[in-house]
């Protein structure tokens, strides 16, 4: 485990499914197993939903019911990357997966549509799902991987809500879950090593409006 005892939770967007950079991710967070949790993106998978909704008009309760769905496709396109990923929906399969030296993968289905206190909303995100997940399992950080170069370590995470770097429930779940976030570029597999393996304080930490700081 890293520095604080827990596993590092890292959200890979969905924006690297077509990425050339996603296998490098891959070898990266397979390298660190028995330290690392993924939580995938819902990428192209979402948008087939958005598309979906747009065209038959059914409700933000369905619509996130099978975004949920959608982020466990892009899970499961991951696992069929790398022989170290392995399939986990729950916290004790976390758990054992990590016990096992293995990097499991967020199945979020089970878990997210249980949890009275996650609204049935395109405003929650994975991003926001990351930080529960990372809250729920007392994860010791939370990585966010994004195509970003422009930031400061300045920023609150209300004001990169607003720009649509992450999601607009990002900050109410990032201060429940009171896990350290940062934000690395989606280049810097040095730093996601540094910081899993060794607590490094890398990356772009950014403030979150309220009592919970996070760096």
């Amino acid at each position: 485990m890293s520095r604080g005892g827990g596993p590092v939770v890292v959200k890979l967007g969905g924006s690297f499914a077509f990425s050339n950079r996603l296998r490098d991710w891959i070898a990266t967070l397979a390298s660190c197993a028995g330290r690392v949790v993924i939580v995938p993106g819902g990428g192209p998978f979402a948008d087939a939903v958005r598309s979906a909704q747009a065209t038959m008009g059914f409700d933000d309760q369905a619509a996130h019911h099978m975004a949920v769905l959608a982020i466990e496709q892009f899970g499961r396109a991951l696992i069929g990357l790398n022989d170290m990923l392995s399939p986990a929906d729950s916290a004790a399969a976390i758990k054992g997966g990590l016990a096992a030296g293995r990097v499991p993968v967020w199945m979020p289905a089970g878990m997210v549509l249980a949890a009275r206190n996650i609204p049935g909303s395109w405003d929650v995100t994975s991003d926001s799902l990351a930080a529960w997940l990372a809250g729920t399992i007392g994860a010791s950080r939370l990585l966010l991987i994004k195509h970003v170069v422009s930031l400061t370590g300045r920023e609150l995470f209300e004001d990169l809500a607003a720009r649509g770097i992450v999601d607009k429930a990002f900050p109410r779940f990032h201060k429940m879950s009171a896990v350290s976030a940062l934000i690395l570029d989606s280049s810097d597999y040095e730093g996601a090593l540094a910081a899993i393996r060794n607590g490094a304080d890398i990356g772009v930490p950014v403030q979150c409006i309220g009592p919970v700081a996070i760096g």
